[in-house]
């Protein structure tokens, strides 16, 4: 992946989600963008993630998890725009998938957030998921971690000093 790719060129169906966290949009991008081993356990699943480069613009990592027909490996190069999102290549094993993904302030303490994206195979045949059953299972992810994403932000806000004297 040595040229950035436009979502939009990559053929099939496009996948969306959307949803509202109840956390402001610096907290959301710091929060989503926080790319670390711990991220498979906030999924409910067992892979094992390697970050192997992270700037200010720019996260590469990579994933490893054991299937019943063997490995699958996936590489993420994603380009950081903060705080207002982020775009995500991947090359892997079984399908390449190119994102997008978005944070609009609603207000002070709410954030909008879409993600987009494509995917084709990969590098080797797997079962091909519809758009109908894709859509659900992303859903329910992306619950999981609306959860865990406000339930820190809440613990965030009890670890901060009280204010004093109005100041800050």
């Amino acid at each position: 992946m040595t040229k950035t790719q436009d979502r939009t060129k990559v053929p099939g169906p496009e996948y969306v989600t959307r949803m509202t966290f109840e956390a402001p949009q610096e907290f959301c991008f710091d929060w989503c963008t926080d790319y670390s081993p711990k991220d498979a356990a906030l999924e409910g699943e067992k892979y094992l993630r390697r970050v192997i480069e992270r700037r200010r613009d720019r996260v590469v990592f990579e994933d490893l998890a054991e299937m019943p027909a063997g490995w699958s490996w996936a590489r993420y190069e994603v380009t950081l725009n903060r705080p207002r999102g982020w775009h995500m290549e991947s090359v892997g094993i079984q399908r390449t998938v190119v994102g997008d993904y978005t944070l609009t302030p609603v207000n002070e303490r709410r954030t909008r957030f879409e993600l987009r994206y494509r995917r084709r195979p990969g590098l080797l045949a797997f079962r091909r998921v519809p758009k109908s059953e894709r859509d659900p299972q992303d859903a329910r992810m992306w619950r999981k971690f609306k959860r865990a994403l406000e339930r820190d932000y809440r613990a965030s806000l009890r670890r901060r000093p009280a204010l004093r004297s109005g100041r800050r």
